[in-house]
C-alpha cells in the first residue's frame, strides 16, 4: 500500500497506479490535533485501519494523481536519524565505524517542492540520495529476530548537504539541516510489498542527466541491523524515519535552475527543483573527486576523522 500526504494536510491511498482515495476521515476518530498528527495516527493503528483502507480503494472514486499536489509524506517526525556513510562504495574496504547524526524537521520538503540554498559560504551543495525507513511503532533496544517487525515502510529521500561548514571534514547538523534539505517522497511504501530492502535500485538524474546509480545491497549495515543498533541509543516512535546512508559514487553539485529526480525501485520517483539567489556555480556532472575522498579515508582508518562525508 501506498501512503501519500496531499493538498492541505490529507492523507491518501494511491489506488491502481493512477488515483488518491482520500482517508483523512478514518482518523478524525482519533482526534488528531493537526495534519502533522495523520500520519502517526494511521501508522500506530493501521492494523485495525487496513480493512477499512482496503474497502475505501476497492470502491473506486478518489481524485487522477495528476489533479492533487502531492506532499512531503512526513510532515514533522520527532526524528530523522541519518547515517554517515553506510555504503562500501563498491570496494571490499574494512567495515567502517557506525556514526549518525540528526537532521532537522523543519527541513522537510517534497515532490514539486523548491531547494532553497541558503546565502552561507558552502564549498559546494551535494544531492545524496537514499532509502529510509519509516518506524512503525515504539521500539526500544530491538532484537535481531523482531527488528524488521518494528518497520512500517519505506521513502525515498535525498539528503542535500552543505559541504565545508563547521569543523572541518565534518558533514552533519550544521551542513544538512536548512531548511528544504530534507526531500522525501513521493508517498510510504508499506514494508509488505518490499520484500527485501537491501535488492533496491538507486538514482538521481539532475538535468536528465544520470548521477548516482547504485544498489542498496552496497550497504555496509542493512536495515534490521540499523534497527537493532538506533533503537539501542534512542527510542524510536510511529513516523520516526531512519536514513539509510549514500553510496557517495556519483555525488554531485545542485545549483539555481536545477530539476532533480530521486528514484528508488519498489517504491517510486520525485522531482524537486533548485533555486540560488546567488546563482553560484560549480563543476556540473559527477563529482569524482568527492567519491574517491570517500573511498580513501574509509582505507585508512586513522583519516576517518577527517574524511567523514555524510
Amino acid at each position: 500500500m501506498r501512503i501519500v500526504a496531499f493538498d492541505d494536510g490529507k492523507l491518501g491511498v494511491v489506488a491502481n497506479d493512477e488515483t488518491v482515495v482520500d482517508v483523512t476521515d478514518l482518523l478524525q476518530q482519533f482526534d488528531p490535533l493537526g495534519a502533522a498528527d495523520l500520519l502517526p495516527d494511521l501508522i500506530t493503528h493501521f492494523d485495525e485501519l487496513r480493512p477499512e483502507l482496503d474497502r475505501k480503494v476497492a470502491a473506486g472514486g478518489g481524485k487522477p494523481l495528476a489533479q492533487v499536489k502531492l506532499n512531503s509524506p512526513l510532515t514533522r517526525p520527532a526524528k530523522i536519524v541519518c547515517l554517515m556513510g553506510n555504503y562500501r562504495e563498491g570496494t571490499d574496504r574494512p567495515l567502517q565505524i557506525l556514526d549518525l547524526f540528526f537532521k532537522s524537521p523543519e527541513g522537510i520538503a517534497g515532490p514539486g517542492d523548491t531547494v532553497v540554498l541558503p546565502p552561507h559560504q558552502a564549498d559546494i551543495f551535494h544531492h545524496e540520495a537514499e532509502l529510509a525507513v519509516v518506524i512503525g511503532r515504539e521500539a526500544k533496544d530491538l532484537a535481531d529476530a523482531e527488528a524488521m517487525d518494528a518497520v512500517f515502510g519505506y521513502v525515498v529521500y535525498n539528503d542535500i548537504s552543505a559541504r565545508g561548514l563547521g569543523r572541518t571534514g565534518i558533514n552533519s547538523f550544521l551542513g544538512k539541516s536548512f531548511d528544504t534539505f530534507a526531500l522525501f517522497g513521493p508517498w510510504i511504501v508499506t514494508k509488505d510489498e518490499i520484500p527485501d530492502p537491501q535488492a533496491l535500485h538507486v538514482t538521481v538524474d539532475v538535468n536528465g542527466e544520470r548521477r548516482q546509480d547504485y544498489s542498496t545491497s552496497d550497504m555496509e549495515r542493512p536495515v534490521s541491523e540499523l534497527m537493532t543498533y538506533i533503537s539501542s541509543v534512542t527510542t524510536l516512535h510511529p513516523g520516526d524515519v531512519i536514513c539509510c546512508g549514500t553510496n557517495h559514487q556519483g555525488l554531485g553539485s545542485v545549483q539555481d535552475g536545477d530539476a532533480m529526480v530521486t528514484a528508488v525501485s519498489g517504491i517510486g520517483s520525485f522531482t524537486v527543483h533548485i533555486r540560488d539567489e546567488h546563482e553560484r556555480a560549480w563543476q556540473r556532472g559527477i563529482d569524482r573527486a568527492a567519491g574517491e575522498r570517500v573511498k580513501a579515508a574509509a582505507q585508512h582508518p586513522v583519516a576517518q576523522a577527517s574524511g567523514r562525508t555524510g
